[in-house]
């Protein structure tokens, strides 16, 4: 169980975060609605921390931060409002989804090719014909 419930809460907030992507009003700007995201995402995750840790510094805890926070925050930025962007130009919920996590997929294989030394094998190829054919259809 401790195996697969990330990938539960991940799907799960996955299906609420297109929803309310999708949802966000036409008639705001999608970074002033990040904004007020981001403060709850904030405190969402100071409560959790303490929660989680009885005993825990949170400030001594950021002694341990690097470049990947900065950068995760950003990259977290583009994510959010390239979905409301995407939504909002007119994607829909079941396509718009799919066709980026395909690309994203594909990218990802070579990724980890290039940087993490991970194998390409014939059904990652395999994989990326199928992602592609996918593309094609769900395109029409």
């Amino acid at each position: 169980m401790s195996y697969y419930w990330p990938i539960a809460l991940i799907v799960l907030s996955n299906i609420f975060y297109h929803i309310c992507s999708k949802s966000t009003p036409k008639d705001i700007d999608p970074l002033a609605s990040l904004t007020v995201t981001y403060l709850v995402g904030a405190a969402a995750s100071g409560i959790l921390y303490f929660a989680l840790n009885r005993h825990g510094n949170i400030l001594s805890e950021f002694k341990h931060l690097n470049w990947t926070a900065f950068v995760l925050g950003l990259s977290i930025v583009g994510l959010e409002a390239g979905s409301i962007y995407m939504y909002k130009v007119g994607w829909n919920i079941s396509t718009g989804q799919i066709f980026h996590s395909a690309i994203l997929a594909i990218c990802l294989i070579f990724i980890g090719y290039i940087f993490y030394r991970e194998q390409i094998t014939w059904t990652k190829i395999t994989g990326i014909a199928v992602c592609l054919v996918g593309l094609f259809l769900i395109s029409k």
